[in-house]
């Protein structure tokens, strides 16, 4: 399944337009801060398709019924663009258990790259709810990997990937490698360069909320 957030008009498509937008990239916290909130906004979302429990709850004035979360999800990312959309996630499901993965293009002389995935911590993901972010899903190449080598780490039960904006052609990879997963976008591009880059896209997320990084 594939869930774009912004099909209809909310909070979050303004979100999207702020990230976007050239002119208040500079921005950094700003940035950071818009990436945020687009990760609650999907923990919402994803949250009202989780199992649920009723639970008996006492008050001062006697006992009210209410509906909470089964189990909590493990919450996954790809260092370091994922972290504030991570935050975002974990600000929501507080009670969450976190992995990390390390993750990058490794670029070669001919213009082609590898996905080097050089660190992983994670919990036993057996039988567990798995959410993973990340900011752009432009081939669908380490999002893969990342969920192959996740998979080492035990079977999730379920697997949801969050991405801020999200493009066709990576989509649909992911969807024939892992046709099980469901796709939360904040939005969804239809064109890649040729260097795999969305477009319109945003640019590199991890270097406007962080700063540019050494080429390699």
């Amino acid at each position: 399944m594939i869930i774009n957030l912004s099909q209809q008009h909310s909070l979050i498509s303004n979100w999207i337009s702020e990230i976007r937008d050239v002119s208040i990239q500079q921005d950094r916290m700003r940035f950071r801060t818009n990436l945020e909130r687009i990760g609650e906004i999907a923990a919402y979302e994803i949250s009202k398709v989780l199992p649920f429990v009723e639970k008996e709850v006492e008050t001062q004035l006697g006992i009210a019924k209410s509906k909470v979360l089964l189990e909590q999800p493990i919450l996954t990312t790809i260092l370091r663009a994922g972290l504030p959309m991570h935050q975002g996630l974990l600000n929501y499901f507080d009670k969450a258990d976190s992995a990390f993965v390390a993750a990058y293009r490794k670029h070669e002389k001919d213009g082609s790259f590898q996905i080097s995935l050089e660190y992983l911590s994670s919990p036993d993901l057996e039988n567990r709810i798995l959410i993973i972010s990340d900011p752009m899903l432009a081939t669908g190449a380490s999002l893969v990997k990342t969920i192959k080598c996740l998979k080492d780490e035990g079977k999730p039960k379920e697997i949801h990937i969050v991405a801020a904006i999200a493009c066709s052609v990576g989509i649909e990879y992911v969807k024939r490698e892992e046709p099980t997963v469901t796709i939360w976008c904040g939005d969804i591009d239809e064109e890649l360069t040729a260097k795999n880059y969305i477009v319109p896209g945003l640019g590199d997320a991890g270097d406007l909320a962080y700063g540019s990084k050494r080429q390699n």
